[in-house]
């Protein structure tokens, strides 16, 4: 879903970028309470990680494949805030390094793909762990859904984006049925990776996960035949070992590395939905060249480098390097800001 320069008029991108930018700065505000000593450093990780599977494009239909976007995943595991600045960390990356998404519709895709995916999964995963029971496969039902749904709700954004400022003639009615009607699909492998993912953390580091908090159940106390909640006794210590993140961030950093160093290779080469989409209709005839067309790692390959193997790997490999490094700055400085806006002389 990454939209290409061309595709949407100047005065359109221009709007939506103002509105990213107004998105972020209320999601750098809003990080600074969700990032602490235990998210900060899995935030940076987790941006690596949805570039690295972004890289996996899936077959879903006839000639069209689909690959992550991610908000569910970011927000469930970090918050929704850290959420929205972790894909807008990777769309950034790739936007200038591979020249994935145009640079002049960087705030259409940071609004399509950051705001609205993040938004309406928190807001699905939210009110389904409300109504399920408060246990740990509850957190992974509801990480299915909200990504599930958060998918087809980015391809509605596009619609009506693209009814606003589509360089283009085609028919809003065909664009949204296309649209729509292939990103159900791809929301089903969105939900699964996010599923399975959120499910892999949850087992072993509970505490880790931003949507699992609070979900620890009281105690139950039989009261003359009834049962009542038992007094609270304030929280349980954290063991020491669950205390260090370093494992699951290695483990993290080291699958992350493989999935866009080797497993990439075999990706569907397949275009996506919204390529697909614009091909059939006739939308791509207003693309332009991509500004970054010159990089060295354009379309998720080192330049100079035959193999074609080899190339797509060591794209990979680098775009998880400094996706981690460019993410882990910022996290390291919204956790810095916030402790010191906390701190007694502050």
């Amino acid at each position: 879903m990454h939209v290409p320069d061309g595709f949407i008029n100047a005065p359109t991108s221009a709007a939506t970028g103002v509105l990213a930018a107004g998105a972020l700065a209320v999601s750098l505000k809003g990080a600074r309470r969700e990032l602490d000593e235990r998210t900060a450093p899995l935030a940076g990780l987790v941006a690596a990680f949805i570039f690295a599977v972004q890289m996996l494009n899936f077959p879903v239909a006839a000639g069209t494949s689909g690959h992550l976007l991610g908000g569910a995943l970011a927000a469930i595991l970090v918050g929704p805030f850290t959420g929205v600045l972790c894909v807008s960390v990777v769309l950034l990356m790739q936007g200038i390094l591979f020249a994935d998404g145009g640079l002049t519709a960087l705030g259409v895709n940071i609004t399509d793909m950051a705001i609205v995916t993040t938004v309406v999964a928190y807001a699905v995963f939210r009110a389904l762990v409300k109504i399920l029971p408060r246990t740990r496969r509850s957190v992974t039902v509801a990480s299915f859904v909200a990504a599930l749904l958060s998918v087809p709700a980015a391809a509605v954004a596009f619609t009506l984006i693209y009814a606003v400022g589509g360089t283009t003639d085609v028919s809003i009615g065909k664009v949204a049925t296309a649209m729509i009607g292939v990103h159900v699909l791809i929301g089903l492998g969105e939900a699964v990776i996010t599923a399975l993912t959120v499910g892999a953390v949850i087992a072993v580091r509970p505490d880790l996960v931003y949507g699992a908090r609070g979900l620890r159940q009281r105690l139950k106390l039989r009261v003359g035949g009834e049962l009542v909640d038992a007094p609270a006794t304030g929280p349980a210590p954290v063991p020491a070992a669950a205390r260090s993140h370093r494992r699951l961030w290695i483990t993290g950093l080291v699958a992350s590395l493989v999935l866009a160093g080797f497993v990439s290779f075999y990706a569907s080469a397949s275009p996506d939905g919204l390529e697909k989409v614009a091909a059939d209709h006739g939308i791509d005839s207003t693309a332009r060249q991509h500004a970054s067309a010159g990089s060295p790692l354009a379309d998720y390959g080192v330049k100079d480098v035959d193999d074609a193997r080899l190339s797509g790997g060591l794209a990979g490999v680098i775009g998880v390097g400094v996706t981690v490094a460019a993410g882990s700055t910022v996290f390291w400085a919204v956790r810095r800001r916030r402790a010191s806006s906390t701190s007694p002389a502050a």
